[in-house]
């Protein structure tokens, strides 16, 4: 097994572009899923799929696997993904899906008064929790699709151009938008992407190799029916609530196969995510076309976007659409925010603006007992707050309204606190 080093002797400025050039080329072809204003929270997956076999491939070092994913130019692909969810989160009898769309600006549950179900960054937040098995397409950086099989229904995000269309089966209602919108578009004019197979999984997690991390090649394994070198990427750091990542990546075209993430506190996996099947032919064209149905409510972005205060959006027949979304408060003071630490023991932190914190404790009544039952009540040099675990991220609340929040224990959390006053 050998360690990929980043940043040795060898390395040249021009060299570093190039690699990361052929990174940022990579990421944009495989199997991008296009929605519209998805903060891509972070995912926790329990075991999906088991490997089959060990295949004997030609020796590799960690260094020429990075590059080989990074050079990879797939641009067709289709498959089946299964994706599942296990971020230790307490049961809140619905609560907890509630919250995620919630803190969407169009989340809702598609009323006249809620956006659209059909909206991304609701549909997907379903990703956060439970198994899920998805189909997925691309056909170069223009046309993609990612498709959510539920019981006796199917929520579908296309992309076609300049067109992003969502349609959720089950209530019947259509979300559309366009790829160039302001909100949704990256500095290069693509709109965000949401990490929902292998590939966007492990994209992410390249962009920690550092310093901090170590790189090795663990063997080999087949996943889907195809040959696959298996990548280890763990953190040198000591306090990272992440153990280890583990990509399988396909031998001959470099592409991301199996996504797992396991945390350092043992037990099952906290990411895990793996085709199913996969085939890299040319999808049919007709995998992308979407035409809204004869009398669907059809719910246009751009208005829900600008947080409309009047019913707007367009017909289908005898559908109507409301475009009308309120945006809320939640995170307008994250401008302030400031990172504490470094690789994978950075924790980033911002004033919430709210005095005096949650309502925990006596004081806080019935409520304060109900957070207090969810948290850890910790003291330090910051004062005192309020830990918020889960299996990966740990979240501190001081009683001054100030959020410490990363991927460390709370011993690490209470420590960048305290370093932070």
């Amino acid at each position: 097994m050998t360690p990929y080093e980043s940043g040795t002797d060898t390395d040249t400025d021009t060299d570093a572009e190039e690699r990361g050039a052929r990174r940022r080329r990579a990421a944009r072809y495989v199997v991008p899923v296009t929605v519209m204003g998805v903060a891509a929270a972070t995912i926790g997956l329990v075991p999906a799929l088991a490997d089959s076999g060990d295949p004997d491939l030609p020796d590799i070092t960690a260094q020429q696997l990075v590059e080989k994913i990074a050079a990879s130019d797939t641009q067709q692909l289709s498959g089946t993904v299964k994706i599942s969810t296990d971020l230790g989160l307490p049961d809140l009898g619905g609560l907890e899906s509630g919250l995620l769309s919630g803190a969407t600006p169009s989340g809702g549950s598609g009323g006249a008064d809620d956006g659209s179900a059909a909206d991304p960054t609701t549909k997907l937040t379903e990703l956060a929790s439970g198994t899920h098995t998805l189909r997925v397409a691309a056909d170069g950086p223009d046309r993609q699709k990612v498709s959510l099989l539920q019981d006796a229904a199917e929520y579908s995000l296309i992309h076609d151009g300049k067109d992003v269309w969502g349609y959720d089966s089950k209530s019947g209602e259509v979300y559309h938008s366009t790829a160039d919108t302001t909100d949704a578009a990256g500095p290069d004019g693509r709109a965000e992407e949401v990490p929902a197979t292998p590939g966007d999984l492990a994209e992410e997690a390249l962009k920690a190799v550092d310093d901090t991390t170590s790189v090795t090649v663990d063997g080999t394994a087949q996943v889907a029916g195809r040959d696959a070198y298996r990548l280890v990427i763990e953190p040198k750091q000591k306090g990272s609530t992440v153990g280890s990542i583990s990509v399988a990546v396909d031998a001959k075209t470099g592409v991301p196969l199996k996504f797992t993430l396991s945390p350092a506190g043992g037990g099952s996996a906290v990411v895990d995510a793996g085709f199913t099947q996969v085939s890299f032919a040319k999808p049919a064209a007709s995998t992308f076309d979407f035409t809204p149905p004869k009398g669907a409510k059809v719910t246009e972005g751009d208005e829900i976007d600008k947080g409309a205060g009047t019913d707007k959006g367009t017909e289908t027949d005898k559908g109507t659409a409301s475009g009308k979304a309120e945006k809320g408060e939640v995170g307008k003071d994250l401008d302030g925010l400031k990172v504490i630490g470094e690789g994978w023991n950075a924790v980033a932190t911002f004033d919430t603006g709210a005095e005096g914190g949650l309502p925990t404790g006596a004081a806080g009544g019935d409520l304060g007992g109900f957070l207090d039952s969810l948290g850890d009540q910790v003291k330090g040099k910051f004062g005192t707050g309020t830990v918020f675990s889960t299996r990966l991220v740990n979240a501190l609340l001081t009683d001054d309204g100030t959020v410490y929040v990363g991927a460390v224990t709370k011993d690490a959390l209470v420590k960048a606190a305290d370093a932070a006053q």
